[in-house]
């Protein structure tokens, strides 16, 4: 590589692709003949996207819409705190266990397949969960909708890596990341407007049932818009590695049970050491799995690609984070300020529409600027949340109004468009095609972990501080958290960013 050549975080896809081919131990699945489709046209490729964020809509929605209603939850159905995080987690504890698996499997058995079955699944929870007669039968239905979730989100990733590429990747991605905004922006108010129409009990239940037509409508579009084949017949026996399997889903189970329910019972806090143990003998199988000569289900010399691992762990540390500022400031203003649904939603609205705006910006750049585009989102993301400490304590001592949040929250939310979708397009950017699915799946793995354990630290904190010294204290103290987090992914961020510079300046090391 010429010495002038741009840094590996501003490198096009296709020429990460070459240095990725020359990585040591990234091995080839067993079945990568079956990833190789026919080249989708430039009309294919966007009609393929089309369904893809029609997909990440509807279950994005179905996320951030359950902030605002939670309120309505609480009081039609007599749930209790440890039944609203479950709402909330349990999701994010399904989605997480299932999404490797499903990323494997959909690299060799077909990724098209394997996205209708996982929005078939979401489509009929939604409907469990639309009429559940108690928190319970809720739980479970979110419990399955994550299910559904974790099974189809790897492949939108998968497809996107194995059909588009350079520039256009970027693109798909820029695209992507609008989608997570304005889904982002729409569910809050959207949830909002239903209950002001329908009431608290059909509201929040409406919130779940809206996902019935999108999805109906999205697996029609799929049969017919989809690439061909959608499952594929493997030419010889597939190895889905089903002691690997398990053992990484009872890991990620272990790890997350107690950061959701230990609240309740504090000796399930020893579940921390069985989970270090069980993704100990897992890495240890795949291990051994790899030398005898079959296929594990995860390549672990991923991770000598700095910029997968890197990118893995700035996932998971600013959805630790962040993920939390959405469900506090609904909590918050409901229930400490008196707020409607309705305007709960709409005071993070700003904050969501310049996220799809920055998405999209950043989009068009993420092949040239690379990781500094993260930089700027975390420092602008840090800047909002001092901004919002301020705003919260002033509002207090009655100096500020509560609606200066919609300025706060709006630096976090133009962060998040220059976060997360970059962030992905550079994790995989030189992850092998054939290994993207399982790739994608660590990545949102991390993702998923990342906001179980945020959401259900933050907010034991913000409850507990609550109860001795009030909700403004309470939400100091979990944004400076937060903040913490926050500074963790810059740090990390910047780590990348000078690895590449490195790789650029001495040429020989790559």
């Amino acid at each position: 590589m010429p010495a002038n050549q741009p840094p590996h975080d501003s490198t096009l896809a296709d020429e990460s692709a070459e240095l990725v081919a020359d990585a040591p131990d990234v091995a080839q699945p067993q079945a990568a003949e079956n990833t190789a489709t026919p080249e989708l046209s430039p009309a294919g490729r966007w009609k393929l996207l089309s369904v893809l964020l029609a997909v990440m809509f509807m279950s994005l929605v179905s996320v951030s819409i359950v902030n605002v209603v939670l309120p309505s939850i609480e009081s039609t159905m007599g749930a209790s705190e440890s039944d609203l995080q479950w709402v909330l987690a349990g999701y994010a504890l399904t989605f997480g266990v299932v999404l490797v698996a499903a990323g494997r499997a959909g690299d060799l058995l077909g990724r098209g397949m394997m996205f209708i079955i996982g929005v078939v699944i979401f489509t009929l929870a939604s409907i469990l969960a639309g009429f559940a007669a108690d928190p319970m039968q809720l739980n479970i239905a979110r419990f399955i909708m994550g299910i559904g979730s974790g099974l189809l989100n790897p492949q939108v990733m998968g497809m996107i890596q194995q059909h588009f590429q350079g520039a256009a990747r970027g693109r798909a991605y820029g695209f992507l990341g609008t989608i997570v905004g304005f889904s982002v922006a729409i569910g809050p108010v959207l949830g909002g407007v239903l209950i002001n129409w329908l009431g608290p009990d059909a509201g929040w239940r409406s919130t779940f049932l809206i996902n019935v037509p999108i999805g109906m409508i999205a697996v029609l579009i799929a049969f017919i818009w989809l690439p061909k084949p959608l499952f594929t017949r493997p030419t010889s026996k597939v190895d889905l590695d089903p002691v690997g399997t398990l053992l990484l889903a009872a890991g990620i189970f272990a790890f997350l049970f107690p950061f959701v329910q230990a609240r309740e019972n504090p000796m399930l806090w020893s579940l921390l050491a069985v989970a270090l143990i069980l993704l100990a003998l897992w890495i240890w199988w795949e291990r051994r799995y790899k030398l005898r000569g079959a296929q594990p289900m995860v390549e672990l010399s991923l991770f000598k690609i700095r910029s997968f691992s890197n990118g893995t762990v700035i996932a998971g540390l600013y959805f630790m984070g962040v993920s939390s500022v959405w469900v506090l400031v609904a909590i918050y203003v409901q229930q400490a300020r008196g707020f409607s649904a309705l305007e709960a939603g709409l005071i993070a609205l700003p904050a969501a529409l310049f996220s799809a705006l920055s998405a999209h910006v950043a989009g068009r750049y993420v092949m040239t600027a690379g990781r500094r585009l993260v930089i700027g989102g975390t420092l602008s993301a840090f800047f909002g949340l001092l901004c919002t400490i301020a705003i919260i304590e002033l509002e207090a001592r009655g100096i500020l109004s509560i609606w200066w949040l919609l300025l706060s929250l709006s630096f976090i939310g133009l962060a998040q468009g220059f976060i997360i979708s970059p962030n992905q397009a550079l994790t995989l950017m030189e992850v092998p095609v054939q290994n993207s699915g399982s790739a994608g799946g660590l990545m949102q793995t991390s993702q998923r972990v990342g906001t179980a354990v945020g959401i259900a630290v933050i907010t034991a904190v913000f409850y507990g501080v609550n109860q001795s010294a009030g909700y403004p204290t309470a939400m100091t103290l979990s944004f400076i958290a937060i903040s913490i987090l926050v500074l963790a992914t810059l740090w990390v961020a910047v780590v990348d960013w000078r690895h590449g510079h490195r790789k650029v300046e001495q040429p020989e090391l790559v």
